[in-house]
């Protein structure tokens, strides 16, 4: 059986700055398929266009550009690909001590330390805050380095501002910074990113964990506070809000080619996770694009 290497990806400043910086021109980030972790905080910003977001444990589907924040270490993938349609996207990382540590621990500067804190479980902005801070994030491309660190400083307390925004992983993702873990847990996201559309068997999982199926289901829920089954599911659920958006296809062709081998379960499941049936889900959506 094919084993999956997780991907820990280093991170460097960009030239002249503390921190780095990155704008790419529609689908051009190559990386964003892959699941990878950095102790970095991560912030991205997607202008315009649908796609998947997957941090942590957390899968979801947005519908017009995204603003995240990313906590250290917090495992993800999957903000832009061939069929998003967005603009552009721009990345930055900074490390969690990045304006320095004795700077980190001035009143002044508490904020950030709770805000990246916050960001932990990853952090979804509404579209209030990001058209009052898109611009802001997409113009530091074109600034010299003193500037474009204050502006960054000024994005952030925004971000800390605000309360329009979503916990992603709400229920807490206590993923261990020990790498053995990291490494573990991104196998496992890997593989069902890679395998949602077969049967997974919880038998083959567990082998390739190195664990009993009884120890891999106690190691899963500790550190993702849901079953494996569920992850699983709404990894479904939400590739089949993707296609029921994107493609003209009829849903009992997507429940199919969302893993789903039973028509009225995925009936069941979509609802369960939604609130509503894949045909109002998608009529909705349509009277939203009129």
């Amino acid at each position: 059986m094919k084993t999956l290497k997780p991907s820990f990806e280093v991170v460097e400043p960009s030239f002249g700055s503390s921190f780095y910086y990155s704008k790419y021109v529609e689908n051009e980030n190559n990386k964003a398929h892959l699941w990878h972790y950095h102790p970095e905080i991560e912030m991205v910003f997607v202008n315009g266009g649908a796609g998947k977001r997957q941090i942590g444990s957390h899968v979801s589907y947005y519908t017009d550009g995204d603003l995240i924040l990313i906590g250290s270490n917090l495992p993800h993938c999957g903000f832009t690909d061939t069929h998003t349609g967005n603009k552009n996207e721009t990345v930055i990382q900074m490390k969690p001590d990045f304006l320095g540590g004795v700077f980190m621990t001035l009143q002044e500067a508490k904020w950030i330390a709770e805000l990246f804190d916050k960001a932990k479980g990853g952090i979804a902005f509404g579209e209030q805050t990001k058209k009052d801070v898109g611009k802001l994030i997409e113009d530091m491309e074109f600034q010299q380095p003193f500037n474009k660190l204050l502006t960054l400083l000024g994005v952030l307390k925004s971000l800390e501002a605000t309360r329009d925004f979503k916990i992603l992983n709400a229920s807490g993702f206590s993923i261990e910074t020990q790498i053995q873990d990291n490494d573990r847990i991104n196998m496992i996201f890997n593989y069902v990113k890679d395998h949602f559309q077969e049967q997974i068997s919880l038998e083959n999982i567990a082998e390739m964990s190195a664990m009993t199926v009884p120890s891999f289901c106690r190691y899963f829920k500790k550190i993702t506070k849901k079953t494996f089954t569920r992850f699983v599911n709404e990894y479904r659920v939400v590739h089949a809000s993707k296609l029921l958006s994107e493609k003209h296809m009829g849903i009992t062709a997507i429940s199919y080619e969302s893993g789903f081998n039973n028509f009225s379960h995925f009936n069941k499941i979509f609802h369960e996770f939604t609130g509503k049936s894949a045909s109002e889900y998608r009529n909705e959506l349509k009277s939203i694009i009129k």
